[in-house]
């Protein structure tokens, strides 16, 4: 059986461009996408990043859904505590309602944000210092199942549409609290190895030996997200991954810009420090030919027995990204 592939996209804004550009790019990559196999896109969310314009993943997964008829749709991830859980249940029903059986829902429980802006989006301290996240989710699985205990404030309200039944659940995380936390209530699980790529293997292995079967998913599924870039050569990906690394340091310095063009990272002169930094970052990217990426990608699978491997590139042109996705697709046989 071959490895199924998907895509995460958090809509990267390349500089001397707009986020409206953005947004049609990311449109763009979905209707590729479906064309080339891949069997699932998901939207990631983000805010107050210049260079990412994936910030209403609810929304653009009805837009892709308009732009595509077989792929699967979903968010990489809903930030729960950014949101209260009625309005989540209500968001995905009515996806699911308009496009029926391509539908995920994806669940994070960090902020996508910094602080600040955490505290703007949730509006208290109390829930940006506060860690209420089981309880968020199991809010939104009664909202689902009508499962509120007898007293319960909230055993009244009825999310609507009332007759659409949530999509399928999956935990998002770089650690091992959402790994836990998805096997105890048997839904799926992503792990964000483009975050953290050391830990993924033992994550995932505790996922499924610890996985509970239950009404929404009878057996695990893992997915493992990762940073790939894919060029026609080794060196031309290199190339194009200069200003991932240029992009990196920005952010390291809290210098928020749109993703850097390769001119603007040919003409920046890291330091010894930053050079060391920028190797260390290089470890949790895939970066190649066709033929090194298969292999590589091949190999995270083995390690960490994923079922599905979800991909992200995040580059300066949209083209090379889009060609990124194509030589990868080949390279699997996916068309």
């Amino acid at each position: 059986m071959s490895l199924p592939l998907s895509v995460l996209d958090l809509t990267p804004v390349p500089s001397g461009s707009t986020g409206a550009e953005a947004l049609e790019n990311t449109l763009d990559l979905a209707r590729h996408a479906e064309r080339l196999g891949y069997s699932r896109v998901w939207l990631a969310e983000h805010h107050n990043l210049p260079s990412v314009a994936s910030s209403a993943p609810e929304i653009m997964i009805g837009q892709i859904g308009r732009e595509t008829s077989t792929i699967r749709i979903g968010s990489g991830g809903i930030m729960l505590p950014n949101h209260a859980p009625l309005k989540v249940v209500e968001w995905f029903r009515v996806l699911e309602g308009l496009f029926p059986g391509r539908v995920d829902l994806g669940i994070g429980r960090a902020p996508g944000t910094d602080q600040m802006t955490a505290l703007a989006l949730r509006r208290s301290r109390e829930a940006v210092v506060g860690d209420d996240f089981p309880a968020q989710l199991a809010e939104l699985l009664a909202y689902d199942t009508g499962a509120f205990p007898e007293n319960h404030p909230f055993r009244s309200i009825i999310a609507m549409p009332q007759d659409i039944p949530l999509p399928p659940i999956f935990l998002l995380g770089s650690s091992g609290y959402s790994g836990h936390y998805a096997a105890a209530i048997g839904v799926g699980f992503a792990f964000a190895h483009h975050i953290n790529n050391r830990d993924a293997a033992e994550v995932m292995k505790t996922y499924r030996e610890n996985f509970q079967p239950s009404e929404k998913l009878a057996r695990p599924h893992a997915i493992l997200a990762t940073s790939v870039l894919c060029a026609e050569t080794d060196e031309e990906a290199e190339k194009l991954a200069a200003s991932i690394d240029l992009s990196f340091l920005r952010i390291q310095r809290n210098e928020r810009a749109p993703l850097p063009s390769l001119e603007e990272a040919a003409a920046y002169q890291p330091t010894l420090e930053e050079q060391a930094r920028i190797r260390a970052n290089r470890a949790r990217f895939t970066i190649g030919s066709p033929q090194t990426v298969k292999a590589r990608i091949l190999e995270l699978a083995e390690e960490t027995q994923a079922d599905e491997v979800m991909l992200t590139t995040s580059i300066h042109s949209h083209a090379a990204r889009v060609r990124s996705y194509e030589l990868i697709a080949e390279a699997f046989g996916l068309v």
